[in-house]
Parts: structure tokens; C-alpha cells; sequence
């Protein structure tokens, strides 16, 4: 086990610089000139664009662009927004916890729904409850989360009026009142990561219920929710962990459309605002901690493998 997550260490370095350099290289493609973007009113003026591009060593090959910015990269300086002057650094803390708190309750909702639903179908397979919950799992997964977000507002805040509509109030300012500005929200985004962590959990658990080591259980007398849940659950849960970390990741990395009908400040919103405002240095920077994001959640789905299946940390 230690050697496995040795080697998932050792990978993380390879892949940011493989990540940085798609980034950077990628970045240049898009189309405008940044220096007459920042330059506004007086991109008229040559001496002020050759300026701002002196600034933004815009004036230097590629090359050396990018090593510039690995450079500060390495001294823990991911640069300044072209649009705003402050530093990405702040704008990734400021957005990042919002987001991440999004992102978690989203997340707990997809498993508290997905993962027993998907157990259920399993066990009760070609019954009733298995077609409800295939039939919920395929609603799930094709409605737009735009558009139950707005549904959710119009019931929930606006008939019922018993959550407010849009906005967001951080933990630390008030708890209560943050938790239901997020709630919503959060159940939008989980809605359709259930479906997909049901459809899974369902599909895992339906091989390893026909498992020799399942029926050898049985016969053992053992009561049937613990074959289920301490040997049938255990061994299906492996590619549901996978199937998670990526989910999650995904969750970090801004959920647009939420974020906007809810009028979330978080990662989303700051990323799109920076593309169309050709803030290279915010883009960068947020593709960066995202890469690293799904790194990390890798490597903690590598732990939950062996604690889930001790067999594991002998593999």
C-alpha cells in the first residue's frame, strides 16, 4: 500500500507540468489580444498597448512566456488578474470555499439517495422498487439542472416561501442562514450525481450478489443484511469510490448553470467571467487547483480501496 501511494506521489509532479503546459498552450489560441483588452479606452494609443505588453512579458517568445510562469509558479505566485490587478492566489481563495462547500453537501446527497437506492434495485432486482428506482435514476439523469433549479424556486421560495430564493451567506457569517442558501442548490447539483452513483451502485452490486463468496455466506446462515452489506456492499463499492472522486472533482471545478441561476459566487461564475474578459492568468490558475483537486481525490479514492477491501493492501 505505501508503495502504490509512493507512486501516486511521485505522478503528481509529471502531471501538473504536463497539465501547465496544455494550459498555457492551449491559452494562446483563443482569440483578441489581452494588452488591447486592459488597455480599454486608450487601445489606441501604441505606446500604452507596448507597455501593458512589456508588463505581461507579452513581448517575449513563448518559451520564455511559459517559463516566466512556471517561475512564479514555483515561488507560489500564480500571477494577477489582467482584469481586476489582484492576485489570482486571493481570487482562488475567495471563490474556492463556496464552491467547496457546494460541492460537499452536494455530494453527501448523492450518496445518502444514490448509493441505498442502488442497493435496493439490486437486491429487490426485476421487482417494483428495482423499475421505480431505474425509473428515477433516467428522470434524474435527463432533466437539466437549470431547469429543476427553477422549479425548486418557484415551489419551494416562491409558493411555499420557505427558502430564500438565490444568494449565499458564508458558514462563518452565519450558519443556519448559509446552510439554506445552499441547500437548494446543492440538492439541484446531487440530483443527477445520484442517478448516476444508483445506476452504478445497482450494476456493482447485481455482479457481486452472484459471487461464490455471496452464496457460500448464505449457506453459512449468516442474516441476509449482513451478506449484503459486509460482503456483497464492500467488494461493489470499489468502482462506486472511482465513479465519486471523479463526481466530486467535477463539483469542485464550478458548477456554471447552478451557480448562476442561484447566484453562487463560486469557482464557476469567476472562470467564465475570465474567459470572456481574456484573463489568462485566472484561467491558469483555476485549471492549476483543479488538476490538482482531481489528483488529490485520486489519491484518497487509492486509501478507500484499501479500507474497504483489505485484500487491497496486499495487491
Amino acid at each position: 500500500m505505501g508503495f502504490r501511494l509512493g507512486s501516486r506521489l511521485a505522478q503528481i509532479v509529471p502531471t501538473l507540468i504536463l497539465v501547465s503546459m496544455l494550459v498555457f498552450g492551449l491559452q494562446q489560441l483563443m482569440p483578441g489580444d489581452p494588452a488591447l483588452a486592459m488597455a480599454g479606452e486608450q487601445s489606441g494609443d501604441p505606446q500604452v498597448v507596448a507597455q501593458i505588453r512589456q508588463e505581461l512579458w507579452l513581448d517575449h517568445a513563448l518559451p520564455l512566456q511559459y517559463l516566466h510562469w512556471v517561475g512564479n509558479l514555483l515561488r507560489g505566485n500564480l500571477g494577477y488578474s489582467w482584469h481586476t490587478r489582484q492576485p489570482v492566489a486571493q481570487l482562488i481563495a475567495q471563490k474556492l470555499p463556496v464552491t467547496a462547500q457546494l460541492a460537499v453537501m452536494a455530494f453527501v446527497i448523492a450518496v445518502l439517495i444514490g448509493v441505498p437506492t442502488g442497493v435496493l434495485a439490486a437486491v429487490k432486482r426485476n421487482g417494483p422498487l428495482d423499475y421505480l428506482a431505474n425509473a428515477i435514476g433516467l428522470a434524474g439523469l435527463s432533466m437539466p439542472t437549470f431547469w429543476l433549479g427553477i422549479m425548486l424556486i418557484l415551489l419551494v421560495s416562491v409558493d411555499l416561501g420557505w427558502l430564500p430564493p438565490s444568494g449565499y451567506v458564508p458558514l462563518t457569517q452565519d450558519f443556519g442562514r448559509s446552510l439554506a442558501t445552499t441547500i437548494m442548490p446543492a440538492f439541484v447539483l446531487g440530483n443527477a450525481i445520484a442517478a448516476i452513483l444508483m445506476r452504478h451502485t445497482r450494476s456493482a452490486m447485481l455482479l457481486t450478489l452472484d459471487q461464490d463468496y455471496v452464496r457460500t455466506a448464505r449457506a453459512k446462515g449468516l442474516p441476509e443484511w449482513r451478506v449484503i452489506l459486509r460482503h456483497a456492499l464492500r467488494n461493489a463499492l470499489i468502482p462506486v469510490v472511482t465513479l465519486g472522486a471523479l463526481e466530486l472533482g467535477t463539483l469542485l471545478s464550478g458548477a456554471v448553470l447552478t451557480e448562476q441561476v442561484f447566484s453562487i459566487p463560486g469557482f464557476g461564475k469567476m472562470v467564465v467571467d475570465a474567459v470572456f474578459d481574456r484573463d489568462y492568468p485566472v484561467v491558469q490558475g483555476v485549471v492549476l487547483v483543479t488538476a490538482f483537486l482531481f489528483i488529490v481525490l485520486n489519491l484518497l479514492a487509492d486509501v478507500l480501496y484499501a479500507l474497504i477491501n483489505p485484500r487491497l493492501r496486499r495487491a
